[in-house]
C-alpha cells in the first residue's frame, strides 16, 4: 500500500507552537482522508524550527465506490414536489428516477446515486489546500507581494489582500510525495498562494541550503541528516541532554536539568551543538534562583553546579548552538557570555536595591500604622508601599492591601486551629505579599514568595515567618510540596480561602475548562494541606469567617450603602436604616454599629457601594453551600488518586460534611474494613435490611417513628432489637472518639440477629401496627450504620 510524505517548510516556527502544530497537521490530514473514504495503517508527525512533516503509512490507493438511495415523493405527488426532489437528487428528469412500491403508500420515486471511488492522489490534492489555508495557528501573518491590498500591484504581482495565505511565518515550500514503498513515487501537484507542491526540500539554512530531491520518507530523513537537519525532535532533545551532561561532567560540574527549557531549545535548533560559557564568580552572590531564571529567560541556557552539590550554582552555563562553528564555538560563547553578564549585572542591581531603603518613607506612615510595620526594614517598606499605592488585586475585590487585611483576620482564626503562634502568623501575613513591590519579582514574577523569604531572612525575621512567606502559595499543583510549618499552614489556608470566597461572592466561578484565577488549584491546595498535614478545620466556619472579612473591609466608615437585587428592603428593619436625602429612594445607609451587632440579616444578594461603583455580592449561605460542594469534588479527585474506591467515597461523604480530614479517615477505615469478614457481614446484613425498608417506603407503607418494645412478640425480633440497641451505643461511642473501625466492628455483629430475624419473622404482618414496628426495626439498622457510612452506596 502507498505512503504519503508531506512537508510544510516555513521561515520559522516558534518553539512553543511546534509540537501542537505538528499534532494539528496530523489530525487535520488524517481526518480529511478518512472522511473522503481512505484508510491508513499509521501516521507520525515531526517538527523542526523550520518545517512540519507528516509520514502516513499504508494509505489506500483509492476510495471505495458508493451507492446512495434517496427516497422521493409519491408518483402522484404535485409537479412542484417532484421537481424539488429532482433538484435535491441532482437528476435531470423524472425518467432518471426509479419507481418503488409500498403496500400502504403506493408507488414513489427513488433516486439511485452511484459515486465511483476516487484515486488517493486526487483526494490528497483536493483536501490539502484547504487544510493549509485554514491551519489553526494561535498567531499568524500574511507576507509577500500577494498580501498587498486587493486591486493593487506590488513588484508586478496582483495583491490578494485578505485572500492571501496566513501562516505563522512566511511559507516557503511544500513537499508532497505519494507512492508505494519500493516503486516509483509521484508528486501531488496542488498549489497554495503561488507555492506548488513538489519533491524538493532544503537542508540547514547555513550548512546546506541547497535543494534536495526527495522520493519517500526514508531517503528524506537520510538526506536531511546529511544536510545537517535532525528531523526527530525527541532525538534532538536526547542529543542535547546527553552532550550537555557529558560536557559538564568533563569539567567537574553537573547539569541542572530543566525539562521545559530542554523542550524549548530543541525547537530552536535543527542541528544542535552544545557549548559551555562562563561568567564572573562575583555574580554567584545573587540567589541561585535569580541567576537560573535570568540565564534561562534571556539566553535559553542551562545552569550548572559543582558535582555532588544540592544547592548553589557554578559560574558556568550551557548554551545550544544551531551551527558547528569553525572556531569551535569561541565567538558564539563570547557573544552569549557578554549578554549573560549584562543580564546578571541587572539582576545584581535588583537584588541590591531591594535590600535598600525606599526614597519616600515619609509617605508610608499611614500604611505603617495600619499593619504595624517597621520602616527601618526593607521588606516592611515594600509592604507599606504596596498598600500606599493601592495596587489592585481585583477590580471588584479591592486592593492588595485590603486583601492582606482580610487574610490577616482569617489567619488569626485559623492559627488556633492548627496550633500556630498567633503573633508569628500575623507577622507572616503582613509580609507575605511585600515582595510584589521588589524589583526582583517585578522582573521575574515567578519568584514571588521565594524572594520574600530571602529578604525576610536578610532582615532577621523568625524562621517560621520567612518560611510562610514562600510557602503560603503552596501547593501550586498536585505534585508540588505542601507547607510543613504551622505558621505557613495557617497563612496558606487563609490565602486560598480568601481567594475562593472572594471570587465566589462576585460569581466568578470556574466554568467548564476555563479557570482563569486557578480556583480549582486553590481548592485542591486546601484539601491537600488539610489531609496531608492532619488539619481539623471546619470548612463552613472558615468560609463564613472569610466572608465576614470581606464585609469588614466596608465597615471602616460610619455607614454602609446597600442596594438589594430586587429593590426591596424588607430584610432590613427600618429602625436600623436612614434614608440619605442626597440619594434616590433606592439607596439607604446602615449604621455600622447595627451591622456589626448582627441585627441585620444578610440573606439575599445585595450591592455594596465602594467609591463610585456597586459590587454585587452573593449571599453567604449560597456561597458556603456551593463552595462546600466544590471542595467535595476536589476531595473526591484527591482520594481517588490515592487509591480510594468511588463507592467508598460516596458512602462516607455527606452533602454537609465540612471536616475533610474526618471524611478521609472514614474512607480509609471503611476501605480497610469492608474487605474483612466482619466488613462483609456488616455490608450483607445492612443491605438486606435497608433494601427491604426502601422498597416499602417507596410503596408508601407506614413506618413507625420508633420501635415499640411492647409490639415485639417474637424472640427473633426481640433479639434484633437488643442487638441494635447495644451496637448503636457501642458504635456511637466509637464514632465520638473517631475510632471508626471499632464502630464498624460493633455494627457488624448485627449480621447474625438480622439473618435470624428474616428467617423467623414476616416483616409485612397483617397487623399494620406490628408491620410498622418491624419496619422501624429496619430503620433503626439504617440509622445505626448511617453514623459510619451510607452502606447502600457500596457495591458488592
Amino acid at each position: 500500500m502507498p505512503d504519503l510524505l508531506l512537508e510544510l517548510r516555513s521561515e520559522e516556527i516558534p518553539a512553543r507552537m511546534q509540537r501542537k502544530a505538528a499534532g494539528d497537521l496530523k489530525k487535520l490530514v488524517t481526518d480529511a482522508l478518512v472522511e473522503a473514504g481512505l484508510t491508513y495503517e499509521g501516521a507520525r508527525e515531526y517538527w523542526t524550527p523550520r518545517r512540519l512533516t507528516l509520514d502516513i503509512r499504508g494509505l489506500t490507493a483509492r476510495s471505495a465506490d458508493q451507492r446512495e438511495e434517496i427516497k422521493g415523493p409519491s408518483t402522484k405527488a404535485p409537479e412542484q414536489a417532484i421537481q424539488g426532489f429532482l433538484r435535491k437528487a441532482g437528476l435531470g428528469s423524472v425518467e432518471e428516477a426509479q419507481v418503488a412500491s409500498d403496500p400502504k403508500k403506493g408507488d414513489f420515486y427513488v433516486a439511485v446515486i452511484s459515486r465511483p471511488g476516487r484515486a488517493a492522489e486526487e483526494i490528497i490534492g483536493d483536501v490539502m489546500p484547504g487544510i493549509i489555508r485554514s491551519f489553526p495557528w494561535p498567531k499568524s501573518m500574511r507576507s509577500g507581494a500577494a498580501s498587498a491590498p486587493k486591486g493593487m500591484r506590488f513588484n508586478g504581482i496582483d495583491g490578494k489582500g485578505s485572500e492571501s495565505l496566513r501562516w505563522v511565518r512566511p511559507l516557503q515550500s511544500i513537499l508532497c510525495m505519494f507512492g508505494p514503498e519500493h516503486d516509483e513515487t509521484q508528486i501531488i501537484p496542488f498549489e497554495v498562494d503561488g507555492i506548488t507542491a513538489s519533491n524538493i526540500t532544503y537542508g540547514h539554512r547555513f550548512h546546506a541550503p541547497e535543494a534536495i530531491t526527495v522520493r519517500r520518507f526514508d531517503d528524506y530523513v537520510a538526506s536531511l541528516e546529511k544536510a545537517k537537519v535532525m528531523l526527530d525532535a525527541e532525538r534532538r532533545k536526547d542529543v542535547i541532554l546527553h552532550d550537555a551532561k557529558d560536557l559538564t561532567f568533563a569539567n567537574g560540574l553537573e547539569l541542572v536539568e530543566d525539562e521545559g527549557l530542554l523542550e524549548e531549545v530543541s525547537g530552536l535548533v535543527e542541528w544542535p551543538h552544545v557549548l559551555m560559557g562562563a561568567f564572573e564568580e562575583e555574580y554567584l552572590q545573587i540567589p541561585a534562583e535569580i541567576i537560573r531564571l535570568t540565564i534561562k529567560t534571556n539566553q535559553k541556557c542551562f545552569v550548572t553546579r559543582p558535582q555532588g552539590a544540592t544547592e548553589g550554582l557554578s559560574n558556568h552555563f550551557i548554551l545550544i548552538s544551531n551551527i558547528e562553528a569553525k572556531d569551535g564555538g569561541k565567538e558564539i560563547i563570547h557573544g552569549n557570555g557578554k549578554v549573560v553578564r549584562a543580564r546578571l549585572s541587572d539582576a545584581k542591581h535588583f537584588w541590591t536595591r531591594d535590600q535598600g531603603n525606599l526614597p519616600d518613607l515619609e509617605t508610608l506612615k499611614a500604611s505603617k500604622d495600619k499593619f504595624g510595620l517597621d520602616l527601618s526594614k526593607p521588606l516592611d517598606q515594600r509592604m507599606a508601599k504596596l498598600d500606599a499605592l493601592n495596587v489592585t488585586f481585583h477590580a471588584k475585590l479591592g486592593t492588595q492591601g485590603q486583601r492582606v487585611e482580610r487574610i490577616r483576620a482569617l489567619a488569626k482564626q485559623i492559627a488556633g486551629v492548627v496550633g500556630a503562634d498567633e503573633k508569628l502568623v500575623d507577622r507572616a501575613v503582613v509580609l507575605a505579599k511585600a515582595d510584589l513591590r521588589t524589583e526582583a519579582v517585578g522582573e521575574f514574577p515567578e519568584l514571588q514568595g521565594l524572594m520574600g523569604r530571602k529578604y525576610a531572612v536578610l532582615q532577621g525575621e523568625n524562621a517560621s515567618v520567612a518560611a510562610a512567606i514562600e510557602d503560603h502559595y503552596k501547593p501550586q499543583g498536585p505534585s508540588d510540596r505542601v507547607p510543613e510549618d504551622k505558621v505557613a499552614i495557617a497563612v496558606a489556608l487563609a490565602d486560598k480561602l480568601d481567594t475562593l470566597v472572594g471570587f465566589w461572592a462576585i460569581d466568578e466561578k470556574p466554568t467548564g475548562s476555563k479557570d482563569p484565577y486557578a480556583l480549582r488549584r486553590a481548592a485542591l491546595g486546601v484539601v491537600r494541606i488539610m489531609l496531608e498535614r492532619k488539619v481539623r478545620l471546619s470548612i463552613n466556619f472558615a468560609l463564613s469567617k472569610s466572608y465576614q472579612a470581606y464585609f469588614d473591609r466596608f465597615t471602616s466608615s460610619s455607614a454602609l450603602y446597600f442596594r438589594t437585587n430586587t429593590g426591596s428592603f424588607r430584610l432590613y428593619p427600618h429602625s436600623l436604616m436612614t434614608k440619605d436625602p442626597a440619594d434616590t429612594d433606592a439607596f439607604w445607609y446602615i449604621n455600622k454599629k447595627s451591622m456589626l451587632s448582627g441585627e441585620i440579616d444578610m440573606d439575599a444578594s445585595f450591592d455594596i457601594m465602594n467609591k463610585d461603583r456597586f459590587t454585587r455580592f452573593l449571599p453567604v449561605e449560597a456561597i458556603i453551600y456551593d463552595l462546600l460542594s466544590f471542595f467535595h469534588d476536589r476531595l473526591k479527585v484527591y482520594l481517588r488518586d490515592m487509591g480510594a474506591r468511588h463507592d467508598i467515597i460516596d458512602a462516607v461523604l455527606t452533602p454537609d460534611a465540612d471536616d475533610l480530614l474526618l471524611v478521609a479517615r472514614r474512607a480509609e477505615a471503611l476501605t480497610a474494613f469492608i474487605t474483612s469478614e466482619d466488613g462483609k457481614n456488616l455490608l450483607a446484613g445492612t443491605k438486606r435490611a435497608t433494601q427491604l425498608l426502601a422498597a416499602e417506603e417507596k410503596k408508601g407503607t407506614v413506618v413507625a417513628d420508633a420501635v415499640s418494645p411492647d409490639l415485639l412478640k417474637l424472640d427473633a425480633e426481640q433479639a434484633l432489637h437488643a442487638a441494635i440497641t447495644s451496637a448503636t451505643s457501642e458504635a456511637a461511642a466509637a464514632v465520638k472518639s473517631e475510632d471508626f473501625r471499632s464502630a464498624m466492628e460493633a455494627l457488624s455483629r448485627l449480621r447474625g440477629p438480622v439473618d435470624t430475624f428474616f428467617e423467623a419473622v414476616l416483616v409485612n404482618d397483617e397487623d399494620p401496627a406490628i408491620r410498622a414496628n418491624r419496619l422501624a426495626l429496619l430503620k433503626a439498622i439504617r440509622e445505626a450504620t448511617g453514623t459510619v457510612a451510607d452502606f447502600s452506596k457500596i457495591s458488592g
